[in-house]
């Protein structure tokens, strides 16, 4: 390889690997931002008021067009498992 091959070669690495970890930090900034929200809907999903609206779900009384993923108990359960584990693993690399 010379050198000028070699040159190339580590620059498309740099470029690379720069790109990825400014993309990275950004998810990672956009995760923490997202921990209030996620808080949020962990309460939602704990309260009387999902219990409700899924009851209302049960009996059809919600529009048909109405996106209601929420009122899903995996949906929110994994979610929040992921949330817990991706916490987990960047606070392992804080430490």
């Amino acid at each position: 390889m010379t050198s000028i091959e070699r040159i190339t070669k580590m620059e498309a690495i740099l470029d690379q690997a720069t790109t990825t970890m400014d993309e990275l930090q950004q998810k990672i900034d956009d995760f923490y931002k997202m921990q209030n929200d996620i808080s949020l809907l962990e309460e939602y999903y704990l309260s009387e008021d999902w219990k409700k609206d899924f009851a209302l779900d049960e009996k059809g009384k919600l529009p048909k067009e109405l996106k209601r993923g929420v009122l899903s108990e995996d949906a929110i359960y994994d979610l929040l498992e992921q949330n817990k584990e991706l916490m987990a693993i960047i606070s392992n690399y804080n430490n």
